[in-house]
């Protein structure tokens, strides 16, 4: 057995209470290893002004982790994993997903109660293509406004009044206590969330039979079978590219429901399905469901997104 782990992390409050959570978690499970944070800037942390659409989405917040993974100056990473890619550098595996929190997106607004009490022409700010899509499909009226940073910046801009409402996943401000901020939790009929919404994912070196061997307790089977589906759905439909693609599995039983939406980003088209099957097919039910909205014209919008 390992006697010490140094787990890596990005500097923002979420990620460091996320990998706090984890290391707490071992520490209470393997008392006799030490286990340490290092904090690493990545690429999303260093750019704030421009929209994650424009400059390489999700993988923006893993890579120099992954980097010092491979490196061996850290053995594992924790993430939330919305923001993981679909690909994952050779070497490197998800060694554990946890039990998913509450997957939902938040609305949040200090002056109005919903998204259907906003004013006409109202701000609403979101760093997310899927987000903005949605919103703009419910409400083609309000205006959308990228919003980068973490949760306290991005709260801060609406306390200044930069904009009416703000788009968050419910999750995060849970995590970080900050459940009074959230005005509507948004409906999966106005916004489905993004792939592995609320779940938190470790990554680490593939060879790292010790690591993999501490990690195995933190999984939890009914979230993997949901995010495997997921992950394979968007994998299929575009990558690890930002889309806005939205896309939930739940489990009940050995059953899995998973259900997509493509949109156009200003939300006047969109491709809506479901599919249904047994977990032990989660990543086959994924490939399905993408192959049969691509067919439906999701393909086509999404073609015409890369001239966006």
């Amino acid at each position: 057995m390992k006697k010490s782990i140094v787990i890596g992390t990005r500097g923002s409050k979420l990620a460091l209470w996320q990998a706090e959570h984890i290391a707490s978690r071992i520490r209470e499970r393997f008392p006799a290893i030490e286990v340490t944070l290092k904090k690493i800037v990545t690429t999303g942390d260093k750019i704030l002004d421009v929209p994650l659409a424009k400059i390489g989405g999700k993988g923006l917040f893993t890579k120099e982790l992954e980097n010092a993974m491979l490196s061996g100056d850290i053995d594992l990473a924790v993430h939330s994993l919305k923001d993981m890619p679909t690909e994952l550098p050779e070497g490197l595996m998800l060694a554990a997903i946890t039990t998913r929190a509450d997957a939902s997106d938040a609305f949040v607004s200090l002056c109005y109660k919903s998204l259907d009490e906003l004013p006409q022409g109202a701000k609403v700010g979101t760093s997310s293509l899927r987000r903005r899509a949605q919103i703009l499909k419910y409400r083609p009226d309000l205006q959308t406004v990228d919003l980068r940073g973490n949760l306290d910046t991005r709260i801060k801009k609406l306390e200044n009044k930069e904009m009416d409402a703000i788009i968050l996943a419910t999750a995060g401000l849970k995590r970080l206590g900050l459940e009074q901020y959230v005005t509507q939790i948004l409906p999966a009929a106005i916004c489905l969330p993004a792939v592995g919404q609320g779940a938190l994912a470790i990554e680490t070196r593939q060879d790292d039979a010790e690591v993999l061997l501490v990690l195995e307790f933190l999984n939890d089977n009914d979230t993997i079978a949901a995010v495997t589906a997921e992950r394979a759905y968007l994998r299929e439909v575009q990558g690890g590219c930002q889309v806005p693609v939205g896309v939930h599995g739940e489990v009940n039983g050995d059953q899995l429901l998973l259900e997509a939406t493509i949109l156009k980003i200003d939300g006047t088209r969109e491709v809506r399905e479901q599919i249904c099957g047994n977990c032990s097919e989660a990543e086959a039910l994924g490939v399905k469901l993408a192959q049969q909205m691509l067919a439906a014209g999701g393909k086509e919008i999404l073609d015409e997104l890369i001239e966006y």
